[in-house]
């Protein structure tokens, strides 16, 4: 019995994180699908097969699940984003397979960033998360530059892979993926090509 106990109750803990991961993951991808205000703790239950009460004993409360996820959506984001600093080709494909994968649901929560305060705080952390790697990916290619100038290249590399500039490409355009990577390689080479210079800059 006493060799038992504790793995019994290290599988319970492990079973009980899993169920917390899955709760998270359910929470998450309903985000992607329709409006805040629309996702309720039993539409959350039904998608991870739990019940709500499971929820509650987890979390708390509705406001307490969505904080959650929103920092498990944050690490998930940032592993899908995961990309060799200074490989901009490389860079460029892994940024545009997310946006394939999240775009759709990163446009749905700007559309709400001023209506509901989590998905406020989950914009602006994307936000700040977006620029970080820009300024992680490319930082190879903006050495030597003059603190003014690397401060307005990071600005234009931020735009040139904003979820926007793919959406206007992708949606509004109706670009194939190939050709949507292909134009914002294009701009982003254009950034570095008149910013690699510092006497220029």
């Amino acid at each position: 019995m006493k060799t038992t106990r504790p793995y019994r109750q290290t599988a319970r803990a492990e079973a009980a994180e899993q169920t917390r991961q899955r709760i998270m993951q359910a929470a998450f991808a309903l985000q992607s699908e329709r409006l805040a205000w629309e996702i309720s703790l039993e539409d959350v239950a039904a998608r991870a097969e739990v019940s709500v009460q499971t929820i509650l004993r987890r979390f708390g409360s509705r406001a307490g699940l969505f904080d959650a996820t929103t920092a498990f959506a944050q690490a998930q984001v940032a592993e899908e984003r995961r990309t060799p600093v200074g490989d901009v080709a490389t860079a460029m494909k892994v940024l545009v397979d997310h946006y394939e994968l999240r775009g759709d649901m990163a446009l749905l929560m700007l559309a709400q960033e001023g209506t509901y305060d989590h998905v406020r705080r989950l914009s602006e952390d994307g936000k700040a998360m977006h620029r970080g790697w820009v300024e992680e990916v490319f930082a190879p290619r903006l050495d030597g530059l003059t603190p003014p100038a690397r401060e307005q290249a990071v600005d234009l590399l931020v735009v040139a892979t904003d979820v926007y500039t793919w959406k206007l490409l992708r949606r509004d355009r109706a670009m194939s993926r190939a050709q949507t990577e292909q134009r914002m390689n294009t701009l982003v080479a254009a950034v570095l090509a008149a910013t690699t210079d510092p006497k220029e800059a």
